[in-house]
């Protein structure tokens, strides 16, 4: 008896498409210190959207400049 195993696999394109329409926030927050004394502080926020998906969101929040 064969046994047939259904894969779901995504193409590198499936992936991109719905990154852009969904958007990713990546965050991140780096800090080294030694004895009590902060040497190195990294902060990083990684956006990545389509421009429809973040003007929609970015609307939202109030990062837009108002229109006069």
């Amino acid at each position: 008896m064969a046994v047939e195993k259904a894969i779901a696999s995504s193409s590198l394109v499936e992936v991109v498409d719905r990154i852009l329409d969904k958007g990713i926030v990546i965050d991140a927050w780096v800090r080294v210190s030694l004895v009590g004394i902060e040497l190195l502080a990294i902060e990083a926020r990684i956006v990545i959207a389509g421009v429809e998906t973040f003007l929609k969101y970015a609307e939202a929040v109030g990062l837009l400049p108002e229109e006069a």
